[in-house]
């Protein structure tokens, strides 16, 4: 099977390997994407194999495999960073992308046109001055319900496939959230959230949140991705902050109600801040730290390897087969 493996970094643009890693490029500035450019989102779609999009810090872009060129989709977001991007996993043309200062839009023409969703987040915040939708996450149990964890205005939830918001949620110690997730167990949500304060999970679809101390020297957490077999396995990131000095990857093989130490090699430069994994081969993984560091798995998160190449600030990371 090939793979393209795909880095956002926050102004380095977006950096790619055919082999798994170990060797990469970054296509020159006639490719469409500045060099300097801010990646803060990427996403890919089963459907479009060679078709990728970037949220940036000047709007939306969408990569091409066959032209290996990027093309600018002018819209309103050419404004705003875009933190987080996400496409319907019913339909590549279906799009929701989240912005900083805090927002939601819509497409449904392949990020060609986009509509702003009724959405109300915080007009300040402390540290960012303003919030930044950090994640969107389609429900796995329940298409027309969607997930966003905001930084710093807590966690958002649409029961209308985007098109309308609402804040929900009490106990969560902290309104600073990075990442949500979603467990599945028995046609029942686990839903999980990370803030700067720790790893909390609602089993009540987010009306109410506790807090999942971990056995840690560190309670800050980043990122939570279930693996993609769906089978109960999930990966959280773990760290002194952000963007931190050292961190770890610890696992959960009993759908987040134990953690382990996932032992990635070597000494971390930072927290571990992306995670990327795909159904067409959920024995195959990569985690980014925050200052680049690389690292691949292709035994399910079992065991990893370091990767030679290192970055500078990763923001996401992704990969998908080409056939």
């Amino acid at each position: 099977m090939s793979v393209l493996l795909c880095v956002g970094t926050a102004g380095m643009s977006v950096w790619f390997s055919r082999d798994l890693g170990e060797t990469w490029t970054r296509p020159y500035i006639e490719s469409g994407l500045y060099l300097e450019a801010r990646v803060w989102a990427l996403s890919a779609h089963p459907a479009r194999p060679g078709e990728v999009f970037a949220g940036t810090d000047s709007g939306i872009y969408r990569w091409s495999e066959a032209t290996r060129l990027w093309t600018h989709l002018p819209s309103p977001l050419d404004g705003l960073h875009v933190w987080s991007l996400v496409q319907s996993p019913d339909d590549p043309d279906v799009l929701l992308a989240g912005t900083h200062p805090a927002g939601i839009w819509r497409s449904t023409d392949g990020a060609r046109s986009w509509t702003p969703c009724a959405a109300r987040f915080a007009e300040t915040c402390v540290f960012l001055g303003r919030p930044r939708v950090t994640q969107i996450l389609y429900d796995p149990l329940q298409r027309e319900t969607v997930w966003a964890g905001v930084e710093i205005d807590g966690v958002h939830r649409s029961t209308d496939g985007g098109r309308t918001w609402a804040k929900i949620g009490q106990g969560l110690l902290s309104d600073d959230i990075h990442g949500v997730a979603v467990v599945p167990e028995d046609g029942r949500r686990r839903l999980f959230a990370t803030t700067n304060k720790g790893l909390h999970l609602s089993l009540d679809d987010g009306a109410t949140w506790t807090m999942q101390p971990l056995d840690s020297p560190w309670q800050y957490t980043r990122t939570i991705v279930p693996r993609a077999d769906g089978e109960g396995t999930v990966f959280l990131t773990n760290g002194d902050g952000p963007p931190g000095s050292t961190g770890r990857l610890l696992r959960s093989a009993d759908r987040g109600r134990s953690w382990q130490d996932a032992r990635l090699p070597g000494a971390l430069n930072s927290t571990p801040w992306t995670i990327a994994t795909h159904p067409a081969d959920a024995s195959l993984m990569f985690v980014c730290s925050n200052l680049g560091q690389l690292f691949r798995s292709t035994d399910g998160g079992a065991s990893w390897t370091r990767l030679a190449r290192e970055f500078g600030e990763v923001r996401s990371t992704l990969w998908q087969p080409l056939g």
